[in-house]
């Protein structure tokens, strides 16, 4: 019971920071905010952003799956990197962009997700980004 608040609570302070952020990465091409979901991403496989957004997209698979937390945030990260992918485009940096999405797709692959599913957490992030 411990172990699932945890989690909940995880999710739902990752869902809370990837949203806002994302939205001014996308919205505002804001290379600040970007740099926030990564440092979100990182936290949650307990690494520093740089470290952690460098590894290949294996390596942040493997760091998941070490996190004890992988299956239960992979769909969220997935998204968020995936998202991420659009965002740096926008910014004219494509082979992060690339990197990104290289790495959303192994972690969905690895935990049995998809890429183009939406949390239903970020689906008002989503209808944001529509408008």
């Amino acid at each position: 019971m411990l172990h699932r608040d945890y989690l909940l609570e995880v999710i739902e302070q990752f869902v809370a920071t990837v949203s806002k952020a994302l939205a001014g990465a996308l919205l505002q091409r804001n290379i600040d905010d970007a740099q926030e979901v990564e440092a979100a991403i990182a936290d949650l496989v307990q690494l520093d952003p740089q470290t952690a957004m460098s590894l290949s997209p294996e390596s942040l698979v493997t760091m998941m799956m070490l996190s004890g937390t992988g299956d239960a945030v992979a769909g969220y990260a997935a998204y968020a990197l995936y998202r991420l992918g659009d965002a740096y485009d926008g910014m004219g940096q494509h082979d992060t962009a690339d990197l990104r999405r290289e790495q959303a797709m192994a972690i969905a692959q690895a935990f049995g997700g998809n890429v183009e599913e939406i949390p239903e957490e970020f689906r008002a992030l989503e209808a944001k980004l529509s408008a």
